[in-house]
């Protein structure tokens, strides 16, 4: 990225060499990005991140004055980007209907096919889910949403760059990415929209990105995500094999040194490889990790006044607020340690032990 910092400033829509040069370096990104999900570079969009990526589609979608009344079909534990355009098309009288989830947090499929009608033009499903990593049946999802010539779209930000993600293997019309979740910078993203397909813009200017998403592209950060999703494509056997294996070795020392009561969320078979969510017995996880400010985590529920909010997702898969109290999330990365997954495994379980001794 730093030549494109430095020197590389052109505007890439202008017709000089140096305009030029940063046109050619967007376009190698697009191709780079494309090799990933497996989708030709004229598919390929660049967006600020996976929240407008988001809105650009499911606004686009329901911008369509034929569509304007129509309905959506989403999940219960979207993330806000997906939520929050949702509850805007509810607010200008379309209709949002929210898939439930079993107690692993995978979509029901029966409800799906027997809510789908003839005024659905969108479903849209995040490809795994950021807090648990249950991988949803976007394959299935497809086939039902295809059989009445339904849109889908899914989310990919917390796949991509963690298991091998392909646009035509999962038959999705729309899919969103944000670049910070496999190394590129924040504030930088691509929507991968199936050629043939169309959306009405969000916001209207010139031509760039073809008209989808208009305004002067922000050439050093395209650069970074193409260079990320060239390493992703590269490591993308390796990458998953590494996080599993260290994901699966601080699970197991957390559980057997904490034993009963412990237990773990998602689907243990078809979940993100670097991610776990797990339920720490009679302790309120953020009073927990007050006492390890070196491990960066999050919890799943928040605790105000002696009251527990759970998250969406943890709602959906039925925990109990006594549980869902102790909730962690811990997330592994491509260049992450054996050594501090081990330290970070030790420090969990002292603190789960001073605060459980303290209760």
């Amino acid at each position: 990225m730093l030549p494109f910092l430095e020197s590389h400033f052109g505007n890439p829509s202008s017709s000089h060499a140096m305009g030029n040069y940063c046109h050619d370096a967007i376009e190698e990104s697009r191709v780079h990005l494309a090799n990933l999900i497996g989708a030709s570079p004229s598919e390929i969009y660049f967006t600020s991140g996976g929240t407008e990526s988001n809105n650009l589609v499911i606004k686009g979608i329901f911008f369509d004055p034929q569509h304007q009344e129509g309905q959506l079909i989403t999940s219960c534990f979207e993330h806000p980007a997906i939520k929050e355009p949702a509850r805007f098309h509810q607010s200008n009288g379309g209709n949002v209907l929210y898939l439930d989830a079993d107690s692993h947090g995978t979509v029901d499929l029966n409800q799906l096919e027997a809510t789908i009608n003839s005024n659905t033009k969108l479903v849209s499903i995040m490809h795994a889910n950021n807090e648990i990593g249950t991988i949803q049946p976007l394959k299935a999802i497809s086939e039902i949403c295809r059989r009445s010539a339904i849109k889908l779209h899914t989310d990919a930000a917390q796949s991509l760059g963690k298991i091998q993600t392909n646009v035509d293997e999962l038959g999705v019309d729309f899919l969103t990415i944000a670049g910070h979740k496999l190394y590129a910078p924040k504030g930088i993203g691509a929507l991968y929209i199936r050629n043939g397909l169309s959306l009405v813009p969000s916001i209207h200017g010139a031509n760039h990105e073809k008209g989808v998403r208009p305004g002067t592209e922000n050439v050093p950060y395209i650069v970074g995500l193409g260079v990320a999703a060239k390493l992703a494509k590269e490591k993308e056997t390796e990458s998953p094999k590494l996080m599993e294996s260290l994901r699966d070795t601080f699970q197991q020392y957390v559980t057997d040194q904490i034993g009963s009561g412990i237990t773990v969320n998602g689907n243990h078979t078809n979940r993100l490889p670097n991610t776990s969510s797990i339920n720490f017995p009679n302790v309120v996880a953020s009073q927990m990790l007050q006492t390890i400010p070196q491990l960066c985590l999050s919890t799943g529920a928040a605790c105000h006044s002696g009251s527990v909010s759970l998250s969406d997702t943890l709602s959906a898969i039925g925990l109990t607020e006594a549980v869902g109290a102790g909730t962690v999330r811990f997330s592994c990365g491509r260049y992450s340690t054996a050594e501090e997954i081990n330290t970070a495994a030790t420090l969990l379980v002292t603190a789960w032990k001073e605060c459980h001794e303290s209760n």
